[in-house]
């Protein structure tokens, strides 16, 4: 799942950064305002992170302007101000938590977990795909009763095909949202990982393959009838 974290104090976030890529998310990372303003309407994100106080474009204002133009990615409001009112302020423009500094990570995460937990038009705990299923919770996943072995990219591709089961999904969107903003990702590396799922999910079964490639379009995730 991808992250974007918009945060102007550069220790704060880059260890948020940190942190959320050793729990094997995607991260985005913007120090200014208006930079995360253009990041959080044109990207596509599973969560946003966003500072309250930032140069160029406030929070509040980011979360309204987010809001306005219908996108409902779950959003998560940091910052110094822990008075009820702006809690609140924060609240009715339209995030979905609000927590103050300092904060433990480890809360983060929890809250980052409910959000995804509510039952919203994409957000599902275990996901299914024929006789394919993903456990977000547990991170496991499993063709019939066998569990199947993934490493973290091959698990976050993964995901993000079968919550966009029936979709095709060109390289470049799957570079954009499966690898970090920064990553040095060439198309020819989401073959390779597409074959290795192929293997790991499609070969050793009877069952019909799931992962299917359309020539000059990019790969869909689906059982075909």
């Amino acid at each position: 799942m991808k992250i974007l974290v918009i945060e102007d104090e550069l220790k704060l976030a880059n260890a948020l950064g940190r942190g959320l890529k050793q729990e094997n998310y995607a991260v985005e990372i913007c120090n200014d305002g208006n930079e995360g303003l253009s990041a959080a309407l044109h990207g596509e994100y599973d969560l946003m992170i966003i500072d309250r106080m930032l140069p160029g474009k406030e929070g509040v204002e980011i979360v309204r302007e987010v809001r306005s133009k219908g996108i409902k990615t779950p959003i998560i409001i940091l910052t110094a101000k822990g008075q009820v009112r702006n809690r609140i302020e924060g609240l009715d423009a339209g995030a979905d938590d609000y927590m103050v500094k300092p904060f433990s990570f480890e809360e983060l995460l929890a809250r980052m977990r409910a959000l995804f937990r509510r039952p919203t038009e994409s957000v599902d705990n275990i996901l299914k795909v024929g006789d394919l299923t993903l456990d977000t919770e547990r991170l496991e996943v499993r063709r019939g009763k066998k569990r199947i072995k993934l490493t973290s990219t091959e698990y976050a591709l993964l995901e993000y095909l079968m919550r966009n089961e029936g979709r095709t999904l060109s390289k470049d969107k799957i570079i954009g949202h499966v690898w970090d903003f920064d990553a040095d990702i060439l198309p020819n590396t989401v073959e390779a990982y597409i074959g290795s799922l192929r293997r790991k999910i499609d070969k050793p079964f009877a069952g019909p393959d799931l992962i299917h490639t359309l020539r000059g379009f990019g790969y869909r995730l689906e059982l075909e009838q």
